[in-house]
């Protein structure tokens, strides 16, 4: 499990976290609706004349619905930008991972756009040869995080979304570690020979 101790850090990963959520959503429009479940924003789609429950029950991809996707799609994009810049203050082994990860799901939301955003009628897939590109460019790109800048945007306050996870997770005293435990118990120990000899 990783740890992200920097709190700018930590508030972009969550960017990313939300951005591939959303893509998520945005891709399995049809498959949750088919199940019925419906995660669009319904503030969103009342906007846009949509009954959730009457769609619900019968979901056509609608021109009112494929703005709400696409509107969808610009938020997770939005996010994917603001991500990048704490990929950088990761630890460097994880940084391909995630990187690859951030591709691959703006990857999965650039299919559902070509699509029209339409992805009722059809589930958008991303093939094995992108993914290997992808990963390829998420090394190179880790690579360069060595040695690049650190946009701006990682001081950025964290979206509304997961401020409270940031807050909760900077509130938390680091525990102690393994070490720390083993040389108090030691110090304890010691104090009490000690307090046996005197």
């Amino acid at each position: 499990l990783m740890r992200v101790r920097d709190g700018d850090a930590l508030a972009r990963a969550c960017d990313l976290g939300l951005a591939m959520q959303l893509t998520n959503i945005a891709r399995d429009v049809g498959e949750d609706a088919r199940a019925g479940r419906l995660y669009l924003p319904l503030d969103w789609l009342k906007a846009a004349g949509i009954d959730p429950e009457a769609w619900l029950a019968a979901p056509v991809a609608t021109t009112e619905l494929r703005a709400v996707i696409a509107r969808l799609l610009a938020q997770a994009r939005q996010l994917y930008i603001r991500s990048e810049a704490g990929v950088a203050a990761l630890p460097l082994a994880c940084r391909p991972g995630i990187y690859a990860a951030r591709h691959i799901y703006a990857g999965i939301g650039s299919k559902v756009a070509r699509a029209g955003h339409d992805s009722i009628s059809s589930r958008a897939r991303t093939t094995m040869g992108q993914k290997l590109g992808w990963l390829t460019l998420a090394m190179a790109r880790a690579a360069g995080s060595v040695v690049l800048p650190c946009p701006a945007v990682l001081h950025a306050r964290p979206v509304a979304e997961v401020a409270f996870l940031v807050q909760a997770a900077a509130r938390t005293a680091p525990g102690r570690g393994r070490s720390d435990a083993l040389l108090a118990v030691l110090a304890q120990l010691e104090a009490r020979d000690r307090g046996l000899s005197a």
